[in-house]
């Protein structure tokens, strides 16, 4: 056997290891995650039927039970653990790039650089666009359908055979430019929060990663998901609100990104850039914690 056929079936158990675990914080997420978005989604998209958070919350339930915060999650269960699978797979490999760039030992604990941390995370954001654009536009084409309206969609499956049929792939990636934007900022910001303070905590601590105890893993993962989403909202709310717009030419409020912003800066000024925030602080949290104590937990027992 040669000398680099053991590392490449090293390289690729870690893969499968970094894969599977990424599943497992995925779906941690959305079960976490879920009501919270739904909510955001409502007032990022409709803010003329809901008044706020808690107004949304209650029409919600009024309308459509306490089953209506979870209208769309098949897509999402589905989806997001297979985005955060892409993106714990890439993190991790750009992690071992960066460490091999600095000259770090192979088995030691890499102690990457802000910016090497930030461009790390910006790549698995932007491998994960791929995913988690058509993911995400099915997912709120569902969350802002309400019992009490004709449905369009019977659900994830109708929806995306209907959107194909008339408008092609194109359609299913509507929106792709600004959850590209999202996703390079977002992704970086979010990994760069959670790994600096698990680099600094261990050089403090000269424990292991695998020694950290999950509360510090919660409070990381909050940290990194309010990094997220308070440097990437914005472009959020456009991405929810051409994703939510009509295909044909007649039916288009917005025709791209700057266009989107540009109006809504006309209609709704500054504030309607963050629409729906509080919904997405309040599921930062939870949903972020989550991510990646099903993660930390997952490669713990993967070993």
């Amino acid at each position: 056997m040669s000398q680099t056929e053991p590392e490449r079936a090293d390289g690729a158990m870690r893969a499968v290891k970094d894969c599977l675990a990424g599943s497992v914080g995925g779906i941690a997420q959305v079960f976490a995650g879920q009501p919270f978005d739904t909510v955001k989604v409502r007032l990022q998209t409709q803010p003329e039927l809901y008044r706020g958070t808690i107004d949304a919350v209650r029409k919600t339930i009024q309308n459509d039970g306490f089953s209506g915060f979870y209208k769309g999650t098949t897509t999402p269960l589905v989806g997001v653990g297979l985005c955060v699978s892409i993106q714990f797979l890439v993190m991790e490999h750009m992690k071992r790039t960066f460490a091999k760039i600095n000259g770090t030992p192979s088995g030691q604990t890499p102690d990457l650089s802000a910016t090497q941390l930030y461009m790390a995370g910006a790549t698995a954001g932007v491998a994960n666009s791929i995913v988690s654009g058509p993911v995400e536009h099915i997912r709120v084409r569902l969350q802002v359908q309400t019992a009490g309206s004709a449905a369009q969609y019977k659900g994830p499956i109708d929806c995306i055979g209907q959107i194909y049929r008339g408008f092609g792939l194109a359609g299913i990636y509507k929106g792709q430019v600004a959850t590209v934007v999202r996703e390079f900022n977002g992704y970086g910001m979010y990994f760069l929060a959670y790994e600096a303070l698990v680099q600094r905590t261990m050089r403090q601590t000269g424990r292991r990663r695998d020694e950290l105890s999950l509360g510090l893993v919660c409070l990381y993962g909050a940290a990194a998901g309010f990094a997220m989403w308070l440097t990437s909202y914005p472009i959020d709310v456009i991405k929810s609100k051409l994703q939510t717009d009509g295909f044909a030419a007649g039916a288009r409020k917005y025709n791209g990104t700057i266009d989107c912003a540009q109006k809504i800066m006309r209609q709704e000024g500054f504030g309607g850039f963050f629409r729906g925030i509080t919904p997405c602080l309040l599921r930062a949290a939870p949903a972020n914690a989550a991510t990646f104590i099903g993660f930390e937990m997952a490669m713990r027992v993967l070993g």
